[in-house]
């Protein structure tokens, strides 16, 4: 097999995962808050990520970093996975998934914000194209149809607010030059102790039904952790990044479909018109970017 097939294997692994957890993340909220929720799912996910360093041989390359140049990752795990999924598991505990879902995709037409914002980067024509495609769809997915009851004002802005704490992480993450996988586990690690303590001061314990452990464990492995190592995986593995990079916007409406068949959600068409501005705006974006640097 050649090593692009492989890279397309694991970037549709990473798809495929990713197009679930919508409905993972409201399932495991019928058994447990967002706080211990993510007590559970972050210690999975930083041990899968601990086992996956172990078997690429990787745990040696701690030696090789300071806390200096660790300081960013450490900085960093505060945003993800402690404050980025606290809250995002709060909106999707106001909204409906297909409603939370979409809203959070906005990440990447914010990080062209961010970076405007903090990295000084020129303001283009097709930037502010791109951001009004996108905020007419969100408009446009706020307004649930008319079929999904009156949609959570603050649901909403919790999961906008996602968005920029996902793009304020991803900016300043790619600063760090150390391993990728290295940044992961000294992120979740700082993240999962954050956690701990957060809960053993309010008292707020993880439930260990079966159930409960179950997702999240699926959380831990197929949200936060093996998935990106798929998606780092396939990012090595291509030969261009742009033959990969665009499946990634199968995921939210491939959701879609999980969202339907284990939740029973009525998909309402103002939610796919939305997302479809919002993705629109995204390709749109991307592509005329990649373009301008020809």
């Amino acid at each position: 097999m050649t090593k692009q097939n492989q890279a397309y294997i694991y970037a549709l692994l990473a798809v495929f995962f990713w197009s679930t957890v919508a409905s993972a993340f409201k399932i495991a909220l019928r058994y447990n808050s967002p706080l211990p929720l993510l007590c559970g799912a972050s210690f999975f996910s930083l041990c899968s990520l601990l086992a996956v360093a172990a078997w690429q041989g990787k745990l040696k390359l701690f030696r090789n970093f300071s806390i200096k140049q660790l300081s960013l990752p450490i900085a960093l795990g505060v945003i993800n996975p402690f404050f980025y999924y606290l809250i995002l598991f709060r909106a999707y505990e106001l909204l409906p998934a297909q409603i939370a879902q979409p809203l959070n995709f906005t990440w990447s037409i914010m990080m062209v914000l961010l970076s405007i914002v903090i990295q000084k980067q020129k303001v283009r024509y097709y930037d502010i194209l791109a951001v009004i495609l996108c905020y007419s769809g969100v408009l446009v997915i706020s307004s649930g149809g008319g079929k999904l009851g009156e949609i959570n004002s603050l649901g909403v802005v919790l999961a906008l607010g996602t968005s920029i704490l996902w793009a304020f992480y991803w900016i300043y993450n790619v600063e760090s030059k150390i391993d990728p996988l290295v940044k992961l586990i000294t992120g979740f690690a700082t993240g999962t102790l954050l956690i701990l303590i957060c809960c053993l001061v309010t008292g707020s314990i993880p439930s260990l039904s079966w159930q409960s452990i179950t997702s999240m464990f699926y959380i831990g492995l197929f949200e936060m952790g093996l998935t990106f190592v798929f998606w780092l995986k396939a990012l090595e593995l291509t030969e261009r990044t742009v033959k990969i990079s665009n499946l990634i916007f199968l995921s939210p409406f491939a959701s879609f479909i999980f969202i339907r068949i284990s939740l029973g959600e009525h998909i309402a068409v103002t939610s796919v018109a939305g997302l479809a501005l919002v993705v629109t705006g995204i390709i749109f974006q991307h592509s005329r970017a990649r373009k301008e640097k020809r």
